[in-house]
């Protein structure tokens, strides 16, 4: 998952065992799910579960609580309403609601089906703390954001049965979506409507596979072997897949180049949602990754420039999933858990590997030269900075779901990422420019792959094998060990140094790292703990956690920063401001002049140094090779 800190870079990643219950084996038909996107009844759709027979007295129905690539607590069973069950005779059947995500049904062997209605949750004010791109939505005739976990849900035991997915849909609605489709046929009842089928293997297909219902407009890429779809949902047209054609083209592109042999993807599918800011609508901005697909979130009021090169950063990152997680992951991954999730070790390489692949390929591409890439770097060693750098990255990992490391989290995409580049100059150095990280994830991915999970703790150790021994001293130290990396000490192996300058920010921006982020339950903005504002908001007298009330009378929410943010950029040196904050319970009022902001960064610059230089050879290896 790549998700963009919430509110402001708007431009801004499981198990348990319970009572057996078992589908007659003499039943060959799977578990039938029929979706009806033609009925829409006060802004929810009815599914319906036909799971075969049960020869149990008991049968346990889920909501998926957590899903692969959030890395959060979501619990969708809150957006399911009415739930019932049938027995053959067409009668009610008494159930118990167990849980916020789970269901009870006594007499199971008398189960036909059960059906409940779904609501979605780009309407809710805060989306109830749900990232957007794992969100849904329901806007009948217009779009259907159908990721499915927040849709279908599953019998116990019964995730490694084959399922067959129905959904209506009205004609003039087409799927985007990577997964086959079975067959469409008229619908029964309806000659407007269509029935789409999708065959799939077991339930992790289901939540692997989103689904984009909305007016045709997509873009068909061919890149080498590969079949890309991009299929664009712009509410007020502002855009089109032919607005982004060109880029994602290039960045894919780029992209098959740099993996090489490693890819073997031959259908991919990404699906774009352009959310209206001035509405109730998805705002929290990013990507979340499927082993073919991926769904991103952004505004539809982005600058065409702002939104290609977001979607080249966002789906960039999403795309390089392909090998990690999804072609190498542990058993936790392999066999999540939906509602009782156990975490592996190692987000490190998840997202951290997947992150710093999404910056190095676009150098080592010629999309960004080598001041780009460097800078970009800096800017997450200095965001590092605001997290705690002695908690050992396996530790986070293992327990991400929980206080105090769920508030961490972001820091896999900075640390993570600065753990992949530390780990990759180090393997180049020992290797003499022969082999970096790229390598060792085709070895992972050959051992490994899709469907052979590997044992948590025998991750490091495999890699050692693969590379050299001092590597192991490299992940006591910095992975599973508390010891902070000395960037400056690895990159000066690749002849780059670090140093501080004095630099001009945007009023609430540094860079890509913002000075304020939102509250997705309350909507609130605050200013962030444990950064250091620059110099216009310290003339301004704001201090960490103010919560941002109004700006100049203007009131601001996460449903409106996207102005909040716009609207500064016209802001003059000299005129006056006024900004009402929340401190400690109390409302306050600061006043000032604007001013140009200015703050301190970290630069990282190539050492002065002649081409036969063996840091310069190792620095060219490093991101050319």
């Amino acid at each position: 998952m790549k998700k963009i800190i919430y509110t402001l870079t708007l431009i801004t990643f499981m198990f348990g065992c319970k009572s057996r219950q078992l589908m007659d084996p003499v039943t060959p038909q799977p578990v039938v799910v029929i979706m009806d996107l033609v009925n829409v009844e006060d802004d929810r759709v009815m599914v319906t579960v036909d799971p075969g027979k049960f020869d149990s007295q008991e049968a346990n129905f889920y909501i998926p609580k957590t899903v692969p690539g959030t890395y959060s607590v979501d619990n969708y069973g809150e957006f399911i309403e009415d739930l019932k069950a049938f027995n053959y005779l067409g009668d009610e059947m008494l159930l118990t609601k167990t849980g916020e995500n789970s269901w009870l049904i006594n007499n199971a062997e008398d189960l036909d089906k059960i059906t409940y209605w779904v609501n979605d949750s780009f309407d809710v004010e805060g989306e109830a703390g749900i990232f957007s791109p794992a969100g849904t939505n329901i806007e009948e005739g217009e779009n259907f954001m159908l990721n499915l976990h927040g849709f279908v849900g599953y019998f116990e035991d019964l995730q490694e049965q084959p399922y067959k997915l129905i959904i209506s849909r009205p004609e003039d609605l087409i799927p985007g979506t990577s997964m086959p489709l079975s067959e469409t046929m008229v619908h029964p009842e309806n000659a407007s409507a269509r029935n789409d089928s999708y065959d799939l293997t077991r339930y992790f297909q289901i939540i692997d596979n989103p689904i984009m219902y909305a007016a045709p407009d997509t873009s068909q890429i061919k890149i080498q072997d590969m079949n890309v779809l991009v299929h664009v949902y712009s509410p007020n047209e502002v855009y089109t897949s032919k607005s982004i054609e060109p880029e994602i083209e290039k960045m894919i592109s780029a992209q098959k180049r740099f993996l090489g042999d490693i890819d073997e993807t031959s259908e991919y599918a990404i699906l774009l949602y352009l959310s209206n800011p001035g509405e109730t609508d998805a705002s929290g901005f990013g990507a979340l990754e499927h082993h073919t697909s991926t769904v991103v979130v952004l505004p539809e009021t982005m600058p065409l420039e702002s939104l290609n090169q977001t979607m080249t950063d966002v789906v960039s990152h999403e795309f390089f999933h392909i090998l990690t997680p999804l072609n190498v992951h542990s058993n936790e991954i392999h066999f999540f858990n939906y509602n009782d999730p156990e975490m592996s070790q190692h987000l490190w390489m998840y997202e951290g590997v997947t992150e710093y692949f999404a910056h190095l390929f676009q150098v080592n591409q010629d999309l960004i030269d080598n001041q780009e890439f460097y800078d970009r770097m800096a800017e997450k060693i200095e965001g590092a900075k605001n997290f705690n750098d002695t908690v050992p990255f396996t530790v986070l990992s293992k327990n991400i779901l929980d206080e105090p490391y769920k508030d961490e989290y972001y820091n896999v995409y900075l640390k993570g990422a600065l753990i992949g580049m530390a780990l990759d100059i180090r393997l180049r150095e020992l290797s003499n420019g022969e082999e970096g990280i790229l390598d060792l994830m085709q070895d992972l991915s050959e051992k490994y792959g899709k469907e052979r999970p590997f044992e948590d703790d025998e991750l490091i150790p495999q890699i050692v094998e693969f590379t050299f021994p001092e590597i192991a001293t490299f992940f006591e130290q910095h992975v599973s060990g508390s010891t902070p990396i000395n960037y400056e000490e690895f990159l000066a192996k690749v002849g780059v140094e670090m140093k501080e300058e004095q630099i001009n920010t945007s009023y609430f921006i540094k860079g890509q790292t913002p000075y304020i982020d939102g509250n997705p339950e309350s909507g609130e903005l605050f200013f962030r703990e444990g950064i250091t504002m620059n110099s216009f908001l310290q003339e301004l007298g704001v201090k960490n956690g103010d919560i941002i009330k109004s700006v100049n009378e203007t009131e601001y929410t996460i449903q409106n920063v996207y102005e909040l943010v716009s609207q500064s950029q016209a802001w003059e040196e000299g005129e006056e401001i006024t900004m009402i904050v929340e401190r400690n319970g109390e409302e306050m009022e600061l006043t000032g002049k604007i001013s140009q902001p200015t703050d301190v960064e970290m630069k990282l610059t190539e050492m002065d140094l002649p081409e036969d230089d063996p840091r310069v050879i190792l620095r060219s290896a490093w991101l050319k090779d």
